[in-house]
């Protein structure tokens, strides 16, 4: 059994720990709701935006089409993965990039896959493999549209030059704060709308149709961009948040078990001492 001086000074860093989990959890709560309400606000306006999208670009003729919307052999692949800068959240950052390998080793296995990385975890785990073009990491210091959108248009504009033939996200989407979905959405070509019999045609458009779309897929892509950024942020403070609770909770019982074995070897050095003392009267008296 380790002595008491041992056992004093690990429930003394246990309690330390403890300390700075609890801390970090009641922070990460507090960004969790600011996140939340911003995700929760915006996915409304982002699925709106992408189904009226589809919906008109579901009828246009095929010569019509958008440069967004072209259909190549597919031969390089460029996934974004989107994880976080910092660690201590469970597997959130983990499962993007486990994701982001079995896409790699078993969907595109005979292709050139690349990726571009948006937290310092995802650039650290794909650097090593030679595969990351671009670390945008640092758009987490200042998470705004406009900011997500110039990445975006860095996307739509390797896509249109025909450097990467598929473009896919990658990121954990948002349910509650001990749940996050890790998702995979294509991001180019743009995915058309299955079947037309949904599509309504009476509308009247002014400007044409085609002009619309072509103002509309620029804005619908930085949209969709940017909402699976900011459900990986609310992702991130939720994991966050839940694997710290965890962390205090597994720290209380160690510290009480400490403490229980710390009383056991005290009483039992009390009782050696005791014992010691009887032994020694004893002794005398005989």
């Amino acid at each position: 059994m380790a002595n008491l001086k041992e056992i004093r000074n690990r429930i003394s860093s246990v309690s330390s720990t403890m300390q700075i989990t609890s801390a970090m959890k009641m922070v990460s709560a507090a960004k969790l709701k600011k996140a939340q309400d911003a995700i929760t606000a915006m996915r409304p306006y982002s699925n709106k935006l992408t189904e009226l999208l589809q919906s008109l670009s579901a009828t246009l003729d095929a010569d019509s089409g958008s440069k967004y919307s072209v259909q190549r052999e597919i031969n390089n692949v460029l996934i974004v993965a989107i994880t976080s800068n910092r660690g201590l959240c469970g597997a959130f950052n983990s499962n993007i990039i486990k994701q982001t390998n079995a896409l790699i080793e078993d969907v595109y296995s005979d292709k050139k896959v690349s990726v571009l990385a948006i937290g310092k975890k995802a650039n650290d785990a794909f650097a090593k493999q030679d595969r990351v073009i671009a670390n945008k990491s640092e758009v987490f210091d200042n998470l705004t549209f406009d900011n997500v959108a110039e990445i975006a248009e860095m996307l739509m504009e390797k896509f249109v030059e025909g450097d990467f033939d598929k473009i896919e996200i990658v990121y954990n989407s948002f349910k509650n704060a001990a749940t996050q979905i890790v998702m995979t959405e294509q991001f180019l070509p743009i995915v058309p709308v299955e079947g037309n019999a949904n599509v309504n045609l009476d509308y009247i458009y002014e400007p044409t149709k085609q002009e619309i779309v072509e103002t509309l897929i620029p804005k619908s892509l930085k949209t969709q961009l940017f909402k699976g950024i900011r459900d990986s942020f609310a992702s991130e403070h939720g994991a966050r948040m839940t694997a710290m609770h965890k962390a205090t909770d597994n720290a209380t019982e160690l510290r009480d078990q400490l403490k229980l074995t710390y009383n056991k070897a005290r009483q039992a050095a009390i009782t050696n001492e005791i014992l010691e003392i009887v032994g020694g009267a004893e002794a005398l008296n005989n």
